[in-house]
């Protein structure tokens, strides 16, 4: 007798599988999954070697979340096609829970990020730092725009992009460089939501790569000219020229109680040196 024609017991079946035997009775009682054979002395569930690729493809399609009536109407009408339009349909679930858990982990790595920024920063500090190209969601602002239509205005761009929940996302305000050199630092003209993930979406404002200057503001939004000025008397003095908009976001808003704790984290990318 061949080897593989050998049968096993359900417990020796359950056990070559990683599953309990409990599952293979409970199987065989819905009709989605029937032993090899009926031990006629013990009545024990038998099983051979040759349905192991059947019941794995019954725990595959558990394990990718397909439902018992599904997985039966699969076993009825078993073929080639329609086991692939069934993991077609799969993938592409898995593929966004995988782009999400990665949108998800950039997120959670900003937040560290900041964490370790908190823990290690000099307030006082002012410095060139490296960065990379970020998209960005904006919505333009002005004076004039309430605080309610500016939630109203993010929320809108959240649900366009499908960024889920706010707070899963970098966001802040920009400032144009031009306002900044002539005195008016309260010129907010956007508010900005950092995109997770890389999107080849029109309409996305790129936050160039490039060097940076970047400093620290802690305190109310009434003192951040005060900070702003000492900004460009380094900038004067080191013979940097500031470009573009600069970039604000609290950093520390998630372990604070009070505005006067508040700490905003600005950077403003620098024209590169010819």
């Amino acid at each position: 007798m061949n080897e593989k024609d050998k049968l096993l017991t359900i417990g020796q079946f359950a056990a070559l599988h990683g599953i309990n035997k409990k599952t293979l009775m409970w199987y065989d009682e819905i009709g989605l999954f029937k032993p090899a054979a009926i031990n006629p002395d013990s009545g024990y569930r038998c099983y051979n070697y040759y349905q192991s690729p059947i019941l794995e493809t019954i725990l595959l399609l558990r394990e990718l979340d397909v439902s018992i009536t599904e997985i039966q109407n699969f076993m009825i009408n078993r073929s080639a096609e329609n086991l692939k339009c069934l993991l077609d349909e799969k993938i592409a679930e898995l593929d966004l829970q995988i782009m999400h858990l990665q949108a998800v982990r950039k997120t959670v790595s900003n937040h560290r990020q900041n964490m370790n920024t908190l823990l290690t920063m000099d307030l006082s500090e002012i410095s060139i730092v490296e960065k990379e190209k970020r998209c960005l969601v904006t919505v333009d602002i002005d004076q004039n725009v309430t605080f309610e239509k500016e939630v109203e205005l993010i929320t809108a761009q959240t649900s366009k992009y499908q960024l889920g929940r706010l707070h899963d996302a970098s966001y802040g305000s920009m400032i144009p460089v031009e306002s900044i050199l002539s005195g008016k630092f309260d010129d907010y003209t956007k508010l900005f939501i950092e995109i997770p993930l890389p999107d080849h979406k029109s309409g996305l404002h790129i936050q160039p790569k490039g060097k940076y200057l970047k400093a620290f503001h802690k305190g109310s939004w009434d003192t951040i000219p005060l900070r702003y000025q000492e900004i460009l008397t380094y900038a004067h003095r080191e013979g940097l020229t500031l470009c573009g908009y600069s970039y604000e976001k609290g950093i520390n808003e998630t372990v604070i109680d009070r505005v006067e704790d508040y700490i905003v984290q600005i950077e403003i990318p620098l024209l590169a040196q010819s």
